[in-house]
């Protein structure tokens, strides 16, 4: 019973993520006019060269603690 419930919150935690970083690719595309295969390659490079979690990443774009100008690869 104990593992099901792990099993489960784990499953519900890396949807939320994915929810999350689909959020963030859409706001990022419509603020910039890239594709969502660019936004996602933006945000994914962020999260690497800064050493952050790409759902971190991706709600700080949605917050609008994180610029997307910032995600702008010419300025990293």
């Amino acid at each position: 019973m104990l593992e099901s419930r792990l099993v489960n919150a784990q499953l519900s935690h890396a949807l939320n993520s994915r929810i999350v970083i689909e959020q963030a690719k859409g706001v990022l595309a419509e603020r910039t006019g890239v594709n969502m295969e660019e936004a996602f390659a933006r945000i994914r490079a962020y999260a690497r060269d800064h050493n952050r979690k790409l759902a971190e990443v991706a709600e700080g774009v949605i917050a609008g603690t994180l610029s997307v100008a910032t995600l702008d690869p010419g300025r990293n």
